[in-house]
């Protein structure tokens, strides 16, 4: 399934969406430590760290992806608590340099990897995409041996080239096995590329398209929790 659609439209859009992305930087970094620090830290993490997706960009913090897992955990009285660490324009380089300080909040006993789509949409070398994810999850086997790592997959739409995005959505899959991560092969499985299910940059999901997300994520979690 192709993210979305190519056309100079959808390359106007995409540009938006990162600016909108670099805007809401500094907003969501001065909430995310706040919601990490006030995390139990008598039980473990189930600690999502990403981008504006994870972040909720343009929804209501309740309606973020990572806010509904939380509630199904809380409703099944499972024994983790739930961290959103997504950070708004963050690329992979940028989760590379704040992984260390992120994981020393709380113990993590499942680590969601949701990053570079930026890297993907910005067009960055997909080799330095490969290696910066790669450290990522060699910080969190060194940091919290014990945490069950999940890799969400993401792809993007062929402006870069078709090569280019093919080469992308393949380093998920191959990262993975590469590792032996339990892989969410598309985090916006029946989202990406409907327009009724994403806000009006046409990459963001709206409300609704947040549950399926969360529906996708939660099909992927429950066997490990």
């Amino acid at each position: 399934m192709n993210y979305l659609p190519g056309s100079a439209l959808l390359l106007a859009l995409l540009a938006a969406g990162c600016q909108s992305d670099t805007n809401a930087t500094k907003a969501t970094a001065a909430a995310s430590p706040a919601a990490e620090a006030a995390a139990p830290k008598s039980q473990p993490a189930i600690l999502f760290f990403g981008d504006s997706i994870t972040a909720g960009l343009g929804v209501e913090p309740d309606q973020a992806y990572p806010a509904l897992i939380e509630q199904r955990v809380d409703s099944l009285h499972l024994p983790y608590t739930v961290v959103n660490a997504g950070l708004s324009g963050e690329t992979t380089a940028g989760g590379r340099s704040r992984i260390n300080w992120v994981l020393s909040r709380q113990p993590v006993g499942v680590f969601v990897l949701e990053l570079g789509g930026n890297d993907g949409l910005r067009g960055l070398p997909l080799a330095d995409t490969r290696k910066n994810l790669q450290a990522i999850i060699d910080t969190v086997r060194q940091k919290a041996p014990q945490a069950k790592i999940v890799l969400a997959g993401m792809q993007i739409p062929p402006n870069m080239g078709p090569a280019y995005a093919a080469d992308f959505k393949k380093l998920y899959a191959e990262t993975a096995a590469k590792n032996k991560l339990t892989l969410i092969p598309f985090l916006l499985e029946n989202v990406g590329g409907i327009a009724k299910l994403n806000q009006r940059d046409g990459i963001h999901p709206t409300p609704e398209g947040h549950k399926l997300v969360a529906r996708t994520v939660w099909r992927t979690l429950q066997p490990i929790l």
